[in-house]
């Protein structure tokens, strides 16, 4: 049966130790296990822990956001970017093939081509997480049905594939003000 799952994490990446996202000391991310709505990697490894478990889990890209594909990469025409004011490193939303959110990198432009990156800016890292369980219960029907936790002012989750207008700038994936340990693009 699907949990609503309450964690506490610090995002870093694995090889810089960089920190990438952390809710400690904001409001907890609730997700509901079976949605898609964290990593893979990460959610397989909660649904080990109990209540007040901590622990530190390493997801490997493949278990994330994928590995890095140079194919995401795309060059198209300046002019289907009219009425925009593009600048290197930007990042910019539209609808993909199924009329999911996506969110794309301008690499560069000039005046006849922009060129892109489909790549999620966490595509290819490995991700080190320090999470700590704080609840656990059973799902119910409508959260099960809707996919939202019921009370949650949101209906992102901690990267949920809908796009649901839950990323930062930096790629981190947020929850109108926390989040980040991202689902899968």
């Amino acid at each position: 049966m699907a949990k609503v799952i309450s964690i506490e994490y610090t995002l870093k990446d694995a090889k810089t130790g960089e920190q990438l996202d952390t809710n400690v000391g904001a409001k907890p991310l609730e997700f509901i296990t079976e949605k898609g709505q964290i990593i893979p990697g990460l959610e397989e490894k909660i649904l080990t822990m109990k209540k007040g478990n901590k622990a530190e889990v390493v997801v490997e890209a493949k278990d994330a956001y994928g590995e890095y594909s140079d194919d995401a990469i795309q060059t198209l025409p300046v002019e289907q970017f009219a009425g925009v004011e593009l600048s290197e490193g930007m990042t910019l939303y539209g609808s993909g093939e199924n009329n999911e959110t996506v969110q794309v990198l301008v690499k560069n432009f000039n005046d006849k081509d922009v060129t892109i990156d489909y790549n999620h800016p966490l595509a290819g890292k490995i991700l080190n997480f320090n999470v700590e369980l704080l609840s656990t219960r059973d799902a119910s029907e409508e959260e099960i049905q809707t996919g939202m936790v019921a009370g949650s002012d949101t209906g992102c989750g901690c990267g949920s594939n809908d796009g649901g207008g839950c990323c930062s700038d930096d790629g981190a994936k947020k929850e109108k003000g926390s989040c980040g340990c991202g689902g899968h693009e």
